[in-house]
Order: structure tokens, then sequence, then C-alpha cells
């Protein structure tokens, strides 16, 4: 088929859209679900799938049909914001988890479950191939209409064959999907309706080449700025016949029809596919799998720093009795944990050698070696280096990861590209006696190179040139740092750190958001989280800095979210890493520093994040290992 092309156009603000196009599907991506299920769609969509009546009246039917108990394992499919999940979660049901394709509307849901305290847990996945063990689930759902969007039915069997495997035996399934015989008679060519007094939105639809899909075309437009989004989508159209085919090709058992349904929009115009749909259910009438079990002990090795060795890190270059307290809080969390056997290693002197006795002798390493080899910060890299060489498997990430991460100025550079913001700055490299002033005081100046907040302290904001020369001259002498120095703008907004933990983008969680709380820091300090609040018990900032629930607007929360995962996977962090980010006067937030390695310590910013989540040091402890054995042996 020769593609037609439509002529690209722009309107009065740039933004490109597309004129009249006379064949839609030559326009269509084969992956468009990636990109449209987002905070637009919650607009367009929002009679249907923001309507909690319409919700609340959907889950009253499906749980009348499928009799379900409060305690039952349920799995929605293709969850979007988890709308039916919630519900269930607000009427009393436990064990409720949702998959989703779209990073966006998971955050949102696990926003929302979160803050109402609700016990739904959420993945960011393809449906495809599901994250889970087989014989799972009492019940898996695929609801609103979330079947149909691949190119290929072989894609749509993978799917049926994936709900199939996880449920348990005689588990049910229940879909939801648009009537396609009724939709291919009946759907509307064109229609236009306002989403809100700003947006309205206009659709062309017609029939694929093949007559089995319905192609939509969406154009979007803000009375202030024009077409602002041009999209096109397909379903494909199951009729009754085949789609009891297909869950009998899979090996569904009693499949039963029910009756169609249609929301109670109040909008009450344009309800595309959504108009009439099918309510089908099966059951998978199957032996229980015999299970490969998993060795109940696995053998850890915990690499950490030399306590016998100085560390400049640390105010008198030693390990106090603060960090052998940390050690033993370690030791005593992990000492708490049935599936390890748990043994340490922390001499640098034999470490190589050490290592190399364990090759093949342990499951996995969990390295907890910040302070880097031989306790010099510059060699935190060589760790994961010599496991990597020696084939042994570890935690964390890899040494690339903790190369990048170690360079601000590089991690700025990298977070730029891909849409990350930062701060202004400029680089000063070592001799340079002149630099230009690009930017405007206040000013923060730290070490280009370095972690654990090394070279930052309350005179390192400056409000003058004078005073920015002393902040280097003091980085220079007192810290003893010849590299390169990063002067950034001084933010003054709120500080805020957000943990990871696991490996995006199929099994990951996001921990609680936090801030520095500096209300009770002495008036004429500047507000950081720097050297002093870390290692200076005596400091004003040790004794007044606390950790808080960050207290963000939803966009300006999500924004976080969403530039964090995305600097997760570009910089290939593996397992846990924490971000740090800042507020500027207006509200907007700037990356700060990524830590692929953070502090791991029972008092520590990963550890209170944790604790917010009801996460215990010895369950985040456990949810980093158990991470790292997923990502290597690739379980589900």
């Amino acid at each position: 088929m020769k593609a037609v092309q439509a002529k690209k156009q722009t309107n009065r603000n740039g933004t490109g859209f597309r004129g009249p196009v006379d064949n839609p599907e030559a326009f269509l991506r084969p992956d468009w679900w990636r990109k449209i299920f987002n905070a637009m769609y919650l607009k367009t969509d929002a009679d249907v799938v923001e309507d909690q009546k319409i919700t609340a009246t959907e889950v009253s039917l499906f749980t009348e049909i499928t009799k379900i108990s409060a305690n039952d394992a349920v799995l929605d499919m293709a969850c979007g914001q988890g709308r039916h999940l919630i519900e269930l979660a607000r009427r009393g049901y436990k064990n409720l988890n949702g998959i989703d394709r779209s990073r966006y509307l998971i955050q949102r849901g696990r926003n929302i479950s979160r803050k109402e305290q609700l016990p739904v847990t959420f993945r960011e996945g393809d449906v495809r191939k599901l994250p889970y063990q087989t014989d799972s689930f009492d019940l898996v759902t695929i609801l609103g209409n979330s079947f149909g969007y691949f190119e290929s039915t072989d894609d749509d069997a993978r799917i049926i064959k994936e709900v199939f495997r996880c449920l348990k035996p005689n588990g049910q399934f229940l879909i939801d999907v648009s009537d396609g015989e009724y939709i291919r008679n009946h759907f509307a060519p064109r229609s236009w309706e306002w989403i809100d007094s700003k947006h309205f939105v206009c659709r062309e639809r017609t029939l694929a080449s093949d007559n089995e899909r319905l192609i939509s075309r969406e154009v979007i437009t803000h009375t202030d700025k024009g077409v602002i989004v041009d999209q096109f989508y397909a379903e494909r159209l199951y009729t009754r016949e085949s789609l009891r085919n297909l869950l009998d090709s899979v090996g569904f058992s009693d499949i039963t029809f029910h009756m169609e349904i249609s929301p109670d929009s109040q909008r009450n115009q344009d309800l595309g596919m959504m108009e009439r749909r099918l309510i089908v259910t099966a059951r998978a009438k199957k032996e229980w799998t015999p299970r490969k079990d998993r060795k109940k002990t696995a053998n850890i090795v915990v690499v950490m720093g030399d306590p016998k060795r100085s560390d400049i890190i640390k105010p008198d270059a030693v390990f106090d009795d603060d960090d052998l307290e940390t050690i033993n809080q370690l030791k005593t969390a992990l000492s708490s944990l049935d599936d390890y056997k748990i043994t340490y290693l922390n001499n640098h002197h034999t470490l190589i050698d050490d290592l190399a006795k364990i090759k093949g002798k342990t499951d996995m390493v969990l390295n907890l070696c910040d302070e880097g080899f031989n306790n010099e910060a510059t060699k935190e890299l060589h760790v994961p280096a010599l496991l990597e060489m020696l084939e042994i498997p570890y935690t964390g990430s890899g040494p690339q990861c903790l190369a990048f991460c170690y360079d601000k100025s590089l991690i700025r550079g990298i977070a730029s590209e891909v849409g990350v913001p930062v701060a202004r700055a400029f680089f000063i490299k070592p001799g340079d006696n002149l630099f230009e002033m690009n930017i405007a005081f206040p000013v923060i100046a730290k070490p280009n190179f370095g972690d654990s907040s090394f070279g930052i302290t309350s005179k390192s904001v400056a409000y003058s040139i004078e005073e920015l020369d002393d902040a280097i001259l003091m980085i220079r002498e007192k810290f003893g740092y010849a590299k390169p120095i990063l002067v950034e703008e001084f933010l003054t907004g709120p500080e805020i750190s957000l943990g990871i933990i696991g490996n995006p983008p199929e099994q990951y969680q996001i921990l609680p958001i936090i801030e520095e709380s500096y209300e009770d820091l002495p008036e004429g300090l500047p507000k950081i989280c720097g050297y002093e609040a870390k290692w200076l018990v005596d400091s004003p900032y040790f004794k007044a800095l606390k950790s808080v629930p960050a207290n963000l607007p939803r966009e300006t929360e999500q924004v976080i979210i969403t530039c964090s995962l995305r600097l997760f996977e570009r910089l290939e962090c593996r397992d846990y890493c924490r971000f740090d980010w800042r507020l500027d006067e207006h509200g907007n937030p700037c990356l700060l520093e990524a830590n692929p390695n953070p502090g791991w310590c029972w008092d520590g910013h990963l550890a209170k994040m944790a604790a917010l989540d009801g996460i215990s040091y010895p369950m985040m402890l456990d949810k980093i290992i158990n991470s790292a054995i997923i990502r290597v042996n690739g379980m589900h």
C-alpha cells in the first residue's frame, strides 16, 4: 500500500500538526500506545476514566459477577491509573496489584494509593511478559477496553497466555472490551467536543485496510495555544466469536458473555470505543505448576570500607564510634533476614584475594563499599569493576555509572541532554584565577568530583565575588582539593530527595519524597544540607536539620519522579539510587546530584524514605538484595 503523505503545517505558536489526511493508517505508529496515555489522555477521557461514580458502578458489577473475596489475589492488567483497584481497596479488598506500560499513569496510581494508604501495588511493565510467578492470582482483569492495541494478533495471544499462566488453578479472568461488531457498524467517522473551557478535541475514524481495526486520529486544540496534540491510534475489533476463539485456543474454560455496558458520561458526547463493551469471564482449569524452589538460604558476602584505614572524607580521617555503630546496625539488620547467610569482607589489604576465593561460592555480593577501594573515593568504581572481572554478581550500579555520577558537570550535561532541568552553572579548572560570572548571586561553589558533600559547607554559598573567591580558596586549602570546581546558582526553594529501589521499567518502587526542614536552623546560615550536616556533630546544621515528608504540588512531584526515572535508565543505575533536587524561587525543580551508590546506613536518607512507606531498615536491605537477584537471574 502506498502511504499518502500529508503536508505538515505549523500553527501560530509553532506547534507542528498535519492538515487533511486521506489515509490515517499511513501515519499510525506500531507502538502508538507508548506515548498516548499521559495527562492529556486523562483530560480527554475524563468523562469516563476520571468519573468515580462510573468506576464505582463498574466495580460493583465486576465483583458481583466474579464473587471475589476480600483476600483474593487480584491483578489488573493495563490498569492505567488504577481506578478500579483503588475503588476495590476503598471497599476493603487487600491483595491488589496493577501493571501498565504508562509511567505517568502508574505514578498517578501510586500517589493516590499512598496518600490514602491503600493496599495497592503498582508496577510499570509490558503485559506481554508479566513479572509475576506462575499460579499467583485468583482473578486477573483487563478493564476499560484496554485490549487489542498491538498491531499483531500474536501479541494479543501472548497477553492471554500470560493471563492463563499467572492465574491459580480454577482462577478467573474477566475482560471488558469493545463490542467489535457493533463498533464496526456504528462508529462516528467524525466528531468534536469541548473537554473543558479551554480544550476541544476533534476525532476522525476509519477502518483499517484489513477491516479488523479502527484507526482514530485525535486533534486537541487549546483556545490560546492552538493545536497541541495531533495523534493516531488503533484498536482491534473483537467480536464475540473471535474473542471466544482466542480464549479457547489458550485453554480457558467456562467462557461466559455477560451483559453489555456503556458508561453514563456527564459530557454525554463522543464515547468512541467505550460506547458498548462486552463483559466476558473465563476460568483457567489447570493443574498447579511444579515450582523450582529457590534456595532457602542464599550466600551473601558484604563488601565494605576498611575501618582500619584512613578516610579523608571523615572529619578526623578515621572510622569513629558513630561509624562503628552504623556497621553494627547493619549487621543486626542483616542477621534478622532468614533467607541469607551473611559474611563480611572489609580488609582491603587482602580484598582482591578474598574476592577471588569466593568466586563460584557466593550467590551475591552486597556492595556497600561507598568509601571506595582503600577508602579512596576516586576508587569507588574499582570494587564493582573487580567483581565484574571475577564474574561475581553484586548489588548496585556498575563502574561506568559510578564514574559518570562522580563527575557533577558531566551529570549536568547528560541530564540536559535527556530533558532533565538543572541549575545554571559554570566550571572553574585548576589554576584558573579569572573566570566570567554568567549567573547572578547567590551562588554555591562545590568540588566537581566527590560525594558525601565533601567540600560543601556554609561558606560555600557566596553573595558577592569576594565571598566566592573565599569559598573557592576554602575548597582548595581546607579540603586539599586541587581539581575542577563547579559554581551553580544557589536555589532557595525546598531541598528534595527521591529514592528508587528496584530496576525500571518492570520492577521498581518509588519511595516517598522527603525534603530537608530548616525551621530550627539559626538565622543567617544558608539553608544547605552539606558537610556540616552529615559529619560535624557539634555544628548547628547537624543538630537542626531533619528530613520530613515533602509537600509538593502534584505536577512538581510528577516532574521529579519522571525525570529521576529517566536518569536512572539513562545512567544505567541498578537496584537502588537516590536523586537530590532543589526548587528555585518559583517552585521549578532542578537536579542537584545523582547518587547511584547512596548511603545505606540505618539513619540515612534512603532509610528515612523507606520508613515513610512502612519499610523497616532490614526490609529495605532485603529489597535491595532481592532486586539484584531478580536482575541477575532474570526471575519473574
